[in-house]
């Protein structure tokens, strides 16, 4: 079965819960270090999903002109 990507949204909130367990609980450092990665993961999709919209944005506006 083929796995569905989530959505910028889906991954934001999973990140947001990521940053509050991280900051609200005592973690075995071996959890830490999953949610760390899994975070950093999160971030760098997020961060090429904007760098994409931005760029399309651009894109509409030079058409736009």
């Amino acid at each position: 079965m083929e796995k569905k990507e989530k959505s910028f949204e889906e991954k934001l909130t999973r990140l947001n819960e990521i940053v509050e367990k991280v900051e609200n609980e005592t973690l075995p450092i071996e959890e830490s270090l999953k949610l760390y990665e899994e975070g950093n993961a999160l971030i760098k999709e997020l961060e090429t999903t904007l760098k994409d919209a931005e760029k399309k944005i651009g894109q509409l506006n030079e058409i736009k002109k």
